[in-house]
This record gives structure tokens, C-alpha cells and sequence, in this order.
């Protein structure tokens, strides 16, 4: 039987996402691929994902450059598949092996794929022209992104903590391979590669040396940079909050000594550490049970409001894609402890770049620590199409009126921006002068609890 060439195109990634960017391609033409091996490494709105393949056999073409953007649907690699049943070019009996039987092979789900599915990467020879497919050595199984690099002794794995960080790597001319990684077991992180660039430029070549003292050392290129990824999916989603939303932001300051001693009383006993982002998260839970029409979001027409009965709270966290907002799943049903485990896990998770679509999805409230900048206070726009996000400042020492005497007290600014179609401004009053009671008074908690 003549090999079928199967086609495989962008599937949907979820979460409405239509398009992604290629970030690089994990094959070559030419090449044979195992059933369900990562193809290509592309960037959506939401994460950077390894897309796998369902067909396994020989890459016959592939469709789109790096940089590029493919729309859900359209044509990401063709595959001939050697030794495949009529019934599989019509596609009615599921994708085939390369061994030639037919197998019914899900695709594996959006997120980041496994790595040690794929094969060794081999090129077909002079095989290729009678439909003959060499057999294909497992790989050994990488924890973490690898990144190939040719040597004498064959290819070698290089421990990558992201794909991004290889990019980066890339686009500033960076060895991996003359890199020793800082992280666990030589894994090679974002700093390792910026300690890198910064050697490079710190240290001068002859063609700098040859550069008259008072010409510049880089030139400030002017153009356009095209919105993309992330940065295009958060200026949609911001300019439609700012267009539909008719937001109004209040804010009071607060004494968080007490809050900051309570934290510090909690981290003396054994167990996992508290974080003052926890501390907050609770008292937002709190709150919203307090005021639970804050926990809603407007549909799409305007006709009504759909009030949520769990809070799925979302917290602004800094990656290396940009800001981002990873969101806590049934917070309310989360002990502190369990709060702070789970917010740490996220942040880790942005930091290196690995957040799925679903973890970046779904929130129905906000809590805003811009305290992390240096500043104070701020008005943010909503995280459409939730109707409320609570803002804390940083916390500073600052002379404060306590017990009737000039004292110097922990005080930090808490702002709260809401979608005034949803209440009132008595509402988003009571709901900010609580958490702010609760800041000062943190034993009011054992109320609610």
C-alpha cells in the first residue's frame, strides 16, 4: 500500500482563542515523527503551547515562519503515513500509525505537551521514495523544555526552565551550550541567559574598540511593533473593558500593623509560610460573602447580571510574557494555608512561562498588589467582564494617629474599582471599609470564619 499524506491543521486551543504565533518549529521536512509528537511551539493569548501531532510518519510540508500567525483551522504540517488503508485517506477511521494499522489517537490536550512522546529525529533517505518508513527510537524523557544542540558525539539535551527563555537566547545570539545553568541540576534560567548578553556587550571586540568614543553604542531603532500574543490579547481586553465598563474606583488607607504582626506570628509556627497575598486573598473571600453581588459579571447584552456563587479569584502576577493574571479556582473554599500554596504555585508558574489557558481563565474577582512596584495607589481598569477588583499599595511606615497619639504604624493604600451597573456606591463603600477593618483589625476574620 502507497503511503497517504494526512494533513494536520491548527486545532482549537480553547478558551475562544482563534490564532497563534509560531514560536519555533520542532521538526523539519523530511523528518519522521511519532504518533502524538510535539510539531511546533506556538504562542496563543493565553500560553505558550507545544502543539502534537496525531499522525505519525514522514513531514511532507510545513506551513508558516517563526513569527508567523496561523489561525485555528488552517494547515500546520502534512504527513504521509506509510502503509495506510483507503479508509484512512478518507479520514473515517481515525488517524494511522506509522507502522501502517489504523488507531484511533485523541489529540493530546492544549497545554504544555509531554516531551518524552516524540521519537528521535531521523531523516528519510532513499527509503522515502518507495513509501518505506524507518522505525523510530524512543527519546528519553526530559522534566523540563530541552533544547538540541548538534555536538561530536550526537545531539545533546540541554535543561531549559521555557521555551522563552531559549528565544530569548536565540534573538540575542546566546550558546546554551557554553552556559552553566544556576537552577536545580544545571537547568539554565531566564538570568543565566540576560548574565550572558550583559557579558557580551560588557566586554569589547575589536570592532568596538575601532568605534570613535563619541559615537553611540546602540541606536534606538523608530517603527512599529506589531501587538501580538499576549501583549494583543490584553489591549483588546482593556479597551473593551474601557468602552462597555462604566467603572468607579474609591479608596481609603489603612493601619496593616496589626495584619503585618498577625503574619509574623503565623510564619513563627512550624508549617508553611503565610504571605501577606494570603492574607488578602482571605479577607477578599470573606468579603465577597459579605457582598456577594461584587462576585458577578454583566452578560453579553446588558440585560442582566449573573451573580457567581464561587469565587474564582484572579491576582495580577508578573511573568516573563508580561503581566499576567492567574486565577485561584473555589478560593472561598481554601484554607489560608491552602491560599498561599496555591498562589505560589501560579506565581512560579508565570515566572517561568508555563501557565495554561484554563489556570489564566475564568475569574470572577480580582485582587491587585501593585504594592510589588513601589507605589501606592492606582486605578486600574476591570478585568472583563468581571465587575470588581480590589487594589492594595505598598506597606510603608508612616506617622498615623493610633490610640489618640502620633505613632508610627505599617500603613498601606487600598483602592476598589467596580462596574457601577452592578451596585451602588453604598455597596463598593461597605465592601472596601470592611477589607480595610479587616486590615487593621484582622481578628474580626474569626467572625466569618
Amino acid at each position: 500500500m502507497m503511503p497517504v499524506v494526512r494533513e494536520f491543521r491548527l486545532p482549537d486551543l480553547g478558551e475562544g482563542l482563534t490564532g497563534a504565533e509560531v514560536v519555533r518549529w520542532m521538526v523539519e521536512v523530511g523528518e519522521v515523527i511519532a504518533v502524538d509528537q510535539p510539531v511546533v511551539e506556538v504562542e496563543t493569548a493565553k500560553a505558550v503551547v507545544e502543539v502534537p501531532c496525531p499522525y505519525g510518519g514522514v513531514v511532507t510540508a510545513r506551513y508558516g515562519e517563526e513569527g508567523e500567525e496561523i489561525a485555528v483551522g488552517a494547515p500546520l504540517v502534512t504527513v504521509a503515513v506509510a502503509g495506510a488503508p483507503a479508509s484512512a485517506e478518507r479520514g473515517s477511521d481515525g488517524p494511522s500509525s506509522s507502522l501502517g494499522e489504523t488507531v484511533e489517537r485523541p489529540l493530546v490536550g492544549y497545554g504544555v505537551a509531554e516531551t518524552g512522546k516524540g521519537g528521535r529525529r531521523r531523516r528519510v533517505g532513499a527509503g522515502a521514495a518507495s513509501g518505506a518508513v524507518a522505525p523510530v527510537a524512543p527519546a528519553a524523557p526530559v522534566a523540563v523544555a530541552p533544547a538540541v544542540v548538534a555536538g561530536a558525539a550526537g545531539p545533546a539535551v540541554l535543561p531549559v526552565i521555557s521555551p522563552l527563555v531559549r528565544r530569548l537566547a536565540r534573538e540575542q545570539g546566546v550558546d546554551l551550550a557554553a552556559l552553566t545553568g544556576s537552577g536545580p541540576d544545571g537547568l539554565i534560567m531566564r538570568a543565566d541567559v540576560e548574565r550572558a548578553v550583559a557579558a557580551k556587550v560588557a566586554t569589547p571586540t575589536a570592532a568596538s574598540v575601532a568605534v570613535p568614543a563619541a559615537a553611540p553604542s546602540a541606536a534606538v531603532q523608530e517603527g512599529v511593533v506589531p501587538l501580538r500574543g499576549l501583549r494583543k490579547a490584553v489591549a483588546e481586553k482593556l479597551s473593551r473593558s474601557h468602552r462597555e465598563i462604566p467603572a468607579a474606583t474609591c479608596w481609603v488607607d489603612a493601619d496593616a500593623t496589626e495584619l503585618m504582626a498577625l503574619r509574623r506570628q503565623l510564619n513563627a509556627t512550624p508549617g508553611p509560610k503565610v504571605s501577606v497575598l494570603a492574607l488578602l486573598a482571605r479577607i477578599c473571600t470573606v468579603a465577597l460573602a459579605r457582598f456577594p453581588e461584587l462576585n458577578s459579571s454583566v452578560t453579553e447584552d446588558g440585560s442582566g447580571i449573573v451573580r457567581h456563587a464561587a469565587v474564582h479569584l484572579g491576582f495580577a502576577a508578573q511573568g516573563e510574557r508580561g503581566l499576567v493574571v492567574p486565577v485561584v479556582r473555589d478560593a472561598q473554599a481554601r484554607s489560608t494555608e491552602q491560599l498561599g500554596e496555591e498562589l505560589g504555585r501560579l506565581t512560579e508558574a508565570a515566572r517561568s512561562g508555563s501557565l495554561t489557558p484554563a489556570e489564566l481563565t475564568g475569574g470572577t474577582f480580582t485582587l491587585n498588589n501593585y504594592g510589588v512596584f513601589g507605589v501606592d495607589g492606582s486605578t486600574p481598569i476591570l478585568n472583563h467582564p468581571e465587575a470588581a477588583m480590589l487594589g492594595v499599595g505598598r506597606i510603608v511606615a508612616k506617622p498615623w494617629v493610633h490610640g489618640g497619639e502620633l505613632a508610627v504604624r505599617e500603613v498601606t493604600q487600598l483602592s476598589f474599582t467596580f462596574d457601577h451597573r452592578v451596585c451602588d456606591g453604598g455597596t463598593a463603600g461597605g465592601f472596601l471599609r470592611f477589607v480595610a477593618d479587616c486590615v487593621e483589625q484582622p481578628g474580626m476574620l474569626l467572625r466569618q470564619l
